[in-house]
């Protein structure tokens, strides 16, 4: 059994995650867990689910409503600009149904009034620096060069798996063949 080859058996689609193989040596996806957001013939947009930094929300945008929500870095392009998902769904105008109970994006200043008025907290909202993209069919490249898993996580999950274990906790829900993976060190010289 080759225990580094990915058995692909869903394809990447909107609400979809990718899961990074281990050796992915790239600072934003190494092992990372990424949900796509979008996924056409014009490119994909996602955000990196696992790479959470020691900021607030408040600490990036001036006169934002305090909130203690997590806030990672979404991936390489555009780490200057905030990003959001949540489970608010219809409530926020502009939203984009990403699946069953998430939601991306959609009207800030609706969001910075729920927050005010206490109905969006920590548990239904996160934060991104930047996003992950893919022009047309690169990350149909990616994936057939076996650089990741696609697999599907619900909607709660995504919302509370904020920290770095996300990536093992995923593949090891995966099967056997991924355990492998998990315990394969990050720099396998070092051994």
């Amino acid at each position: 059994m080759d225990f580094f080859s990915i058995e692909n058996k869903l394809v990447a689609e909107q609400g979809r995650v990718l899961i990074s193989e281990p050796f992915l040596n790239d600072t934003y996806f190494r092992r990372s867990v990424v949900l796509l957001t979008e996924h056409s013939e014009e490119g994909s947009v996602g955000f990196v689910l696992n790479k959470p930094v020691e900021l607030t929300v408040g600490d990036v945008l001036k006169d934002f409503p305090d909130i203690d929500a997590s806030v990672s870095i979404g991936g390489p392009v555009n780490t200057n600009t905030v990003h959001y998902i949540h489970t608010i769904g219809d409530e926020v105008p502009n939203s984009v149904k990403v699946m069953k109970n998430l939601y991306w994006g959609g009207d800030f200043d609706t969001i910075k009034n729920l927050i005010v008025q206490g109905r969006i907290n920590k548990d239904n909202i996160r934060f991104f620096l930047g996003y992950a993209g893919w022009s047309p069919k690169q990350l149909d490249n990616e994936l057939s060069e076996h650089a990741w898993v696609v697999t599907e996580l619900d909607a709660v999950t995504i919302m509370k798996s904020t920290n770095l274990s996300l990536w093992k906790e995923t593949l090891n829900k995966l099967g056997d063949k991924y355990k492998t993976w998990v315990n394969f060190p990050e720099n396998p010289g070092l051994n």
